[in-house]
């Protein structure tokens, strides 16, 4: 069953991109661009009942940073969230990530909280992933990208909850936070934000230029009105300028910078060994993902002198079974690869191969700014300042800004 859902995702993609021929994908293409156009009336109806106070935005009374986009996947989103809390708790923040847990499991018996201050008993929280001493669950039960900031963010808390204003009130209540990060909260409106930053991917900045569900794009480009950050991502170091022209057409305001999501090192995926990124100079690679952008993983994988053999995709947050690993395996085996190399988010999703006849490595990424670090600056000053403001003044100043519709 699992298999067949990867390829009926893998079938949808290809029609939304245009790779898919014949008479059947140009037939679903018409039906999908058709049903883009209520997915569309939809989301405007949904800005305009927020904006005109018919539906209301709960207050937690603390500072409420969303980080988001409006297209589906492919930002590089969990390295600018994990950056952000980085810099944030250096500052002196109590930071806590707020995640839906995309894909993740229900828990089989729900988690019980100890306040350790006051002794209260919490018997049904939101799930905890990581409380900031230790992480509290798995990939399976947290989702691949809440773990993986619960595994690389000492000190942070992760909640997982699809009601984020009650997962909210838990971290600040229970968890003591004061900057809560709202993971891929654009369009979660249920929660007022203090500020919205939008990541847009330089490759694809408006998707395949369709609204879901023809295309990638959650909301039209005039909604990036909302915005007061814009970060343009995995930028080469090449001029934006006509980029930046376009973004200005939707958002005068916002201060925009560019930044790069660049590999730093490879890291074992069952082992703590670390190699540089020389490693992959002239080595034979087998690649595995589950990803957004395959593509990109694999181009990088050459750019850095990687001679990838092949490439076995699936699906975006796939859950790797043993079934499909173990071909893998044998593949690699055979066809004499020296080494596995996968993206970090798979790797907390990938299964222990009952032999590891290969070595196998994830590829770690981190974010580094290329224009635009004095206001990268002042953002995270403008966030540790405005903790200590009241919370109606946010409201105030954010229901005063129009949202397009």
């Amino acid at each position: 069953m699992a298999g067949d859902n990867n390829e009926l995702e893998k079938w949808a993609t290809d029609v939304i991109f245009g790779r898919a021929r014949g008479l059947g994908p140009s037939v679903m293409r018409i039906v999908l661009r058709g049903l883009s156009w209520v997915y569309r009336f939809g989301v405007n109806l949904r800005l305009r009942l927020f904006r005109s106070g018919w539906k209301s935005r709960s207050n937690l009374g603390t500072m409420v940073v969303s980080i988001g986009n409006i297209t589906v996947g492919g930002t590089g989103k969990t390295p600018v969230v994990e950056r952000f809390a980085r810099e944030l708790m250096a500052r002196g923040r109590k930071v806590a990530i707020l995640s839906r847990g995309y894909k993740s499991s229900e828990l089989k018996e729900r988690q019980r909280w100890t306040n350790p201050e006051t002794g209260e008993i919490v018997t049904s929280p939101p799930k905890i992933v990581s409380d900031g001493r230790e992480v509290l669950l798995g990939a399976k039960y947290a989702g691949d990208e809440p773990f993986m900031l619960a595994k690389n963010l000492s000190g942070v808390s992760v909640v997982v909850d699809r009601d984020r204003v009650r997962g909210g009130r838990f971290a600040v209540k229970e968890l003591g936070a004061d900057t809560l990060l709202l993971d891929d909260g654009l369009q979660y409106l249920d929660l007022e934000h203090s500020l919205d930053v939008v990541l847009v991917d330089q490759n694809a900045p408006f998707g395949n230029g369709y609204i879901l569900p023809r295309g990638t794009m959650r909301e039209p480009p005039p909604n990036l009105c909302r915005a007061d950050y814009i970060f343009i991502t995995k930028c080469d170091g090449n001029p934006q300028d006509e980029l930046i022209k376009r973004i200005r057409k939707y958002n005068q305001e916002a201060e925009i910078l560019q930044c790069t999501h660049g590999p730093k090192h490879l890291q074992g995926v069952f082992n703590d060994e670390v190699l540089s990124l020389d490693a992959l100079e002239g080595k034979y690679i087998g690649a595995i993902s589950g990803i957004a952008q395959p593509e990109s993983f694999d181009r990088l994988l050459k750019e850095l002198g990687g001679k990838v053999m092949f490439h076995t995709t699936f699906s975006d947050h796939h859950a790797f079974t043993s079934k499909e690993i173990e071909p893998f395996m044998d593949r690699c085996i055979n066809r004499g690869v020296d080494m596995i190399v996968t993206t970090e988010k798979d790797a907390v999703r990938f299964p222990k191969p009952n032999k590891i006849d290969v070595p196998i490595y994830y590829l770690r990424i981190e974010v580094s700014i290329l224009k635009g670090e004095e206001v990268w600056e002042q953002c995270l000053e403008r966030i540790c300042k405005r903790v200590s403001r009241e919370p109606e003044d946010w409201a105030e100043e954010r229901l005063g800004r129009p949202e397009s519709a």
